[in-house]
């Protein structure tokens, strides 16, 4: 759906609109979610429907799982990988632990 929006340069606004509403995900609400955040309604149902970037997000989930990431957000940091969400803070820990590792 993001795709979809980004065809019309709304990626973001889009991508913002579902990550609020993640319970609310199917086909019609995405639908009806892409008028709140101002898309072209008949533009982007014919781009939803068509299943255009299935095959894009199909290998974007594959290559994820062949590397271990079973969900978001997830961030690495130096090949360290870091799930879910976290604090400046611990962020910053983990960071400065990694640096500690290359200067040895």
């Amino acid at each position: 759906a993001s795709l979809c929006a980004d065809e019309q340069g709304l990626f973001w606004e889009m991508h913002d609109a579902m990550f609020e509403n993640q319970r609310a995900l199917q086909p019609d609400q995405l639908k009806d979610l892409a008028r709140t955040v101002d898309l072209d309604g008949r533009e982007f149902d014919i781009c939803l429907d068509s299943n255009r970037y299935l095959d894009e997000v199909q290998k974007d989930l594959e290559d994820g799982r062949a590397v271990g990431i079973t969900g978001t957000p997830m961030i690495f940091i130096n090949g360290r990988a870091v799930s879910g969400a976290k604090p400046y803070e611990e962020f910053a820990e983990i960071i400065e632990d990694e640096l500690k590792t290359t200067r040895r």
